[in-house]
């Protein structure tokens, strides 16, 4: 399966882990659809489709679904850094707060640009072997309404332990 992935284009391949990675772990993230726009050392973008299943009744994006995704672009920078440590390292969310400006009246991005925090906090966790928390800004746009203009930000609370 590594093999054939890694065929693929980076992002291709991004948004099919966290696809995967939702069908068999956290079905809402599969149904949600969620793709992986970039991912590198500093950002992570996921973009989320507003259709039938992710709208509510005012067609904007559902507040649940904000919250799924807001969720994938910090735990994805996370995961992955995790995966390249090479080390098992249990993942959860602490808390979460969330401010919402406006509708999202369309396809809604999700930008983390704390990679590289993101990255030391992991090794931080890894040597000390203490569960710790960092809190990881996501901040929510829909291009095509708005701009660069937030929609929505979040501030979720990441809570890493060492596994023995």
């Amino acid at each position: 399966m590594q093999k054939v992935l890694n065929l693929l284009p980076e992002s291709i391949r991004d948004t099919a882990l966290l696809r995967i990675f939702g069908f068999t772990k956290i079905p809402m993230l599969w149904f949600i659809k969620p793709s992986v726009v970039k991912m590198d050392d500093e950002t992570c973008i996921v973009k989320v489709p507003l259709n039938r299943k992710t709208k509510n009744h005012l067609n904007s994006m559902y507040f649940g679904v904000l919250s799924a995704a807001a969720d994938c672009a910090g735990g994805l920078t996370a995961m992955k850094h995790i995966m390249n440590s090479g080390k098992k390292v249990s993942l959860a969310f602490k808390d979460f707060h969330a401010d919402f400006y406006k509708r999202a009246e369309g396809d809604t991005l999700f930008t983390n640009t704390q990679g590289k925090e993101i990255a030391q906090f992991v090794q931080d966790v890894i040597e000390s072997g203490e569960r710790m928390h960092m809190p990881v800004h996501i901040i929510a746009t829909v291009p095509s309404k708005f701009g660069d203009e937030p929609v929505a930000e979040f501030t979720l609370t990441l809570s890493l332990k060492l596994k023995y």
